[in-house]
């Protein structure tokens, strides 16, 4: 086998999960092949430059060999070599990450509710309100 469609060989280089999850990413045009974007059903041959982009990640692979199907991880890896300079900047990207990371991923919950907002101004106020007066669990009062 010389050439496959560039969506089985995604897949079968586990970039992605799913061959129509690979389609939906090459539909999308976030998969090129030697610098043009493709349709799933472009077939691609061992030499071939297929850049992807997953998230914010941009890998550039160079293609090794092909297959059809779908083997463990270590056979995957043989089908494919990432390019120096897609290592480069991932690390950049990973490095950046770790420096810098964005602010909203420290939100652990989002927008106060309702209730937490009521909480918050009477622990701010300092207020008791009316039924914690009249009412306790305690036998002195």
């Amino acid at each position: 086998m010389e050439r496959l469609r560039i969506d089985k060989w995604l897949w079968a280089a586990r970039f992605y999960k799913t061959r129509s999850l690979a389609s939906d990413e090459i539909d999308k045009g976030r998969v090129q092949v030697n610098g043009v974007a493709v349709k799933p059903a472009r077939e691609v041959k061992a030499g071939d430059t297929v850049q992807l982009r997953s998230g914010a990640i941009l890998r550039s692979v160079v293609v090794q060999g092909v297959s059809d199907k779908r083997g463990p991880a270590p056979v995957a890896a043989l089908l494919f070599q990432e390019t120096a300079d897609s290592i480069a900047s991932r690390a950049a990207a990973a490095e950046q990450r770790r420096l810098a990371p964005e602010p909203a991923l420290s939100l652990t919950q989002g927008r106060p509710t309702k209730r937490d907002r009521r909480d918050t101004e009477k622990a701010r106020s300092g207020q008791v309100h009316e039924w914690d007066q009249r009412w306790s669990a305690s036998i002195d009062t």
